[in-house]
């Protein structure tokens, strides 16, 4: 993912107050995820940082770029079928 896209919902990428910053849906719709999962990786500290303000929540869009690389990075390699107890040999 090279960039994150500007919608409606996002701020400005370039200029204005929030440029910079995306919304809490527009990430969500970015990464295909729900804001409920996006509060719960809040709430277990295992999403990209974010800021409050007022009942506002905002990313950062470096910092969401800089998660997801780390994310890259943490993902085991050469998922395979993993052989339960009791499985067939």
């Amino acid at each position: 993912m090279q960039k994150l896209s500007n919608t409606s919902d996002a701020a400005p990428a370039q200029g204005g107050l929030l440029g910079g910053w995306i919304s809490r849906r527009a990430l969500a719709d970015e990464l295909g995820v729900t804001e409920d999962t996006l509060r719960r990786w809040d709430a277990a500290r295992s999403g990209p940082p974010c800021i409050r303000a007022g009942r506002k929540i905002f990313y950062r869009r470096s910092a969401v770029l800089d998660w997801l690389e780390e994310q890259d990075t943490r993902a085991p390699r050469g998922r395979g079928r993993r052989q339960g107890r009791g499985g067939r040999r």
